[in-house]
């Protein structure tokens, strides 16, 4: 009988989110990008076969309202004080709904494949993996975790967290790897990251459409604003 898993996706406030990218995007424009985001992500979640149910941990009503329904479950993060704790919610509620692993991944990676993340799955199962990391593009943040049982290692999210991860697996004797995850490496926390998703989603046609979507209202906003200042140096 495959393992019962659930996946748990932390998700700050879309106002307060990629706070790095103010310097390419004013309030707005962030707040909408991190929706779109989080939409196609949840969206890709919904169809990994492996998964039995999804949890979203957060303290914004708007994620609230975006989430609820199609079997998914918002856990409300009263203290809000960052992506480890709030995954640690989620953790303590699959405990207590019996289920044998979890599945954690970030809200900023709209590339998700459910087909990489059903092998992926597939293989720690196979594999007796207790811990699966999944480094991001740069080969030193996590932007996928798997671990089984839930509690048998606590999340330590944040700068340098790869090596962290690895360190705490080997330090507590579980069996892990780090496996790279090609639809879930990039995340989306500074200009040059928005950059490179762009370059992907240019490549491929077919994934995260909401994504793209926002990209593209950037671009046109960005467009029409250039237009105007050319406009008024023509006319000084």
């Amino acid at each position: 009988m495959p393992m019962r898993t659930a996946a748990i996706l932390p998700i700050k406030s879309f106002g307060a989110a990629k706070q790095r990218l103010s310097p390419a995007l004013a309030g707005g424009a962030r707040q909408a990008l991190a929706q779109a985001m989080f939409s196609d992500v949840l969206s890709s979640l919904k169809k990994v076969e492996g998964l039995e149910s999804i949890t979203v941990v957060t303290a914004d009503p708007v994620v609230d309202a975006a989430s609820r329904g199609n079997g998914v479950t918002v856990l409300v993060d009263h203290a809000e004080s960052g992506q480890s704790d709030a995954t640690l919610l989620g953790i303590r509620h699959a405990l207590a709904a019996g289920y044998d692993r979890v599945l954690l991944v970030p809200g900023d990676t709209p590339l998700l494949c459910h087909g990489e993340l059903d092998s992926m799955l597939a293989r720690a199962e196979t594999d007796g993996m207790q811990v699966v990391i999944v480094p991001d593009r740069h080969g030193s943040g996590t932007n996928g975790l798997v671990i089984s049982p839930p509690d048998a290692f606590q999340p330590s999210f944040g700068t340098d967290s790869l090596n962290r991860h690895v360190t705490l697996a080997q330090e507590a004797g579980l069996k892990h790897s780090v496996e790279e995850v090609p639809s879930l490496s990039h995340d989306v926390d500074t200009p040059d990251d928005l950059d490179a998703l762009a370059a992907v989603l240019d490549e491929r046609r077919a994934v995260a459409p909401l994504t793209r979507g926002a990209l593209r209202q950037l671009d046109r906003v960005r467009s029409s604003r250039f237009s105007a200042a050319e406009a008024e140096a023509v006319e000084v």
